[in-house]
């Protein structure tokens, strides 16, 4: 039984198509990496899922339910979306900023109550947020900014979390931090749905992959069924680099993060 789904999903701006007939399907507990070129349509089709925008022909469903007729309230509590660019317009600190993904959870004009502190204050933590709480967003380096705007769609705890480019502005250590949090939230019984352009990233960390191409699926599978050297060349010209004779595997890792007790 899929979690969410999309049909046939078909979007053009204009005269050019974005997306010609795609499928998608998500399933409990699973980690999908959504992959390809600049201009594929992966993050349109990330915001379709999300309800951001309308597809032009297609379906959408969630627990094989059309999507349409669900109330808004229920599928902000279910799936959270997590923008490639996001602004925030005023200067909040970042906990306060955090706390607004709890909103769906709550009554109109309802405060936060002890158990949503306690899911916020966790969140923090495994974010890497806690010596920032205070700050004003609007003071703080990119990266720190997107662990922000991930930390709040992570306390909806939603049982589909949406994530475009979720690592691109951050150093190597916390892009492993973000990708294990992603991983741990599928063990819970979550999906996830993540663009990713670092393919190494995507390979190792993904159940399986999705590789868009010239807004179709070019191919999806296990990352050894999908990156493979027909497949990278046709998608973005590129070949597996070789040692020793041998293509290296698509999974490996060049590093891991160090404990801090190392």
């Amino acid at each position: 039984m899929s979690l969410l789904s999309g049909k046939g999903l078909c979007v053009s701006r204009g005269q050019r198509p974005i997306l010609k007939g795609v499928d998608i399907v998500l399933q409990p507990g699973e980690m999908l990496g959504l992959i390809g070129p600049n201009g594929a349509g992966k993050s349109t089709l990330l915001r379709i899922l999300a309800g951001v925008m309308p597809a032009d022909t297609g379906e959408l469903s969630l627990d094989e339910t059309a999507m349409a007729p669900i109330p808004q309230t229920e599928r902000a509590r279910r799936i959270a979306y997590l923008p490639q660019l996001s602004e925030i317009a005023w200067p909040m600190c970042v906990e306060r900023i955090i706390e607004l993904g709890r909103t769906p959870h709550l009554e109109p004009w309802q405060s936060v109550g002890d158990e949503d502190r306690e899911i916020i204050g966790k969140v923090i933590r495994q974010t890497d947020l806690l010596a920032l709480r205070d700050r004003s967003f609007n003071t703080l380096s990119g990266g720190e900014q997107a662990r922000v705007l991930l930390a709040r769609a992570m306390v909806t705890e939603p049982d589909i979390l949406l994530a475009d480019e979720p690592v691109s502005a951050l150093d190597p250590a916390h892009q492993l931090d973000v990708m294990n949090l992603l991983r741990q939230h599928c063990e819970t019984g979550h999906s996830v749905i993540v663009v990713l352009h670092d393919l190494s990233l995507a390979a190792h960390y993904c159940h399986r992959l999705q590789l868009l191409h010239q807004g179709m699926t070019l191919a999806e599978g296990s990352a050894e069924e999908v990156l493979n050297e027909k497949n990278l060349a046709d998608a973005y010209e590129i070949e597996l680099t070789k040692a020793n004779g041998s293509a290296l595997k698509p999974t490996s890792l060049p590093w891991r993060r160090l404990r801090k007790d190392e």
